[in-house]
């Protein structure tokens, strides 16, 4: 894939009444379609799916994936064919008031729809042949996009303009974006991440790449599970956009920064300590939430 063609800014947050500096790396920056660390976790896939001389990218992703999407625009513009395995069969029927969905296909993705009892099975050896009968020959990329080559990638996000951090935090899905990090991160710091999903099965996962013990999980942020949300959360993201100017979104980046603004105010952190949170983009996502929080009457997310 090309360089980044926009400059990755760490934009300061002011927080009152802290004795610790809180930054935000605007990861996403890096392109308006392939944001943050799925820019990041594609890089060295096509990169790979290229020297294989594959021509065609198949993954799995939900209604709203940021992955799907990203994927989607990504094999349009490198000349790739891209097959989405979707979560939700029902799906099939909703795809032009799906955003996403429709963002997707009209990058030229081909959309397949399987039941969620059929997707629990979407890893499994007899699956990837049943795929292979259907699509013939294709390079896999896992849901959310997290593999060697993607924890590559997000090793990159770190700079040596952000060794002056003590403590880097992001949200975490997979548990590839975290594990770049950390591989990443120098000895004197502290990789914190904010899993959008209930469960401890992330650690296990996250060991799978990471090279270093430097870490941990705050796991008390993702109000209720992946994809749940709440009046609350959503006045956060809102009064983050009205003050900083920079927009959040409800999955994963808008729990993480409620988690850290928690947590600072809790003093969990040393005095003076300088803190950069990684803002990993998924800001496409925000037109299909606004519409089921519309559906449930509930205040909508601020563009």
């Amino acid at each position: 894939m090309d360089v980044l063609r926009t400059p990755i800014i760490n934009s300061p947050i002011a927080i009152k009444n802290s004795n610790v500096s809180l930054f935000l790396k605007r990861e996403d920056l890096i392109h308006p379609f392939i944001s943050g660390n799925k820019y990041r976790k594609l890089k060295y896939n096509i990169s790979e799916a290229k020297r294989l001389k594959k021509t065609t990218l198949l993954t799995f992703g939900g209604a709203f994936s940021n992955h799907i999407a990203a994927t989607a625009y990504a094999g349009n513009i490198y000349g790739l064919n891209t097959i989405g395995v979707i979560r939700g069969a029902e799906l099939d029927t909703q795809i032009e008031s799906n955003p996403t969905l429709k963002f997707a296909r009209a990058c030229g993705m081909d959309l397949h729809f399987i039941s969620r009892v059929q997707y629990r099975h979407k890893m499994s050896p007899d699956f990837h042949n049943r795929l292979n009968d259907l699509f013939g020959d294709f390079y896999l990329i896992p849901e959310g996009g997290t593999n060697a080559l993607a924890v590559q990638g997000c090793e990159e996000i770190l700079t040596k303009d952000d060794e002056q951090f003590d403590v880097i935090c992001c949200c975490v899905g997979t548990g590839g974006t975290i594990a770049g990090l950390i591989n990443a991160s120098k000895p004197h710091q502290r990789i914190i991440g904010f899993p959008a999903l209930k469960g401890d099965f992330l650690r296990k996962d996250i060991r799978k790449f990471a090279t270093q013990d430097n870490w941990e999980l705050m796991s008390d942020y993702h109000f209720g599970g992946y994809a749940k949300i709440n009046p609350e959360l959503i006045a956060f993201i809102n009064r983050f956009k009205n003050t900083c100017n920079i927009p959040l979104d409800p999955i994963y980046t808008g729990k993480m920064m409620y988690g850290l603004f928690d947590l600072i105010e809790k003093g969990y952190f040393p005095q003076n300590s300088k803190i950069l949170a990684i803002h990993t983009g998924g800001l496409q996502g925000l037109a299909g939430m606004n519409v089921k929080l519309k559906r449930k009457n509930l205040p909508l997310i601020e563009v």
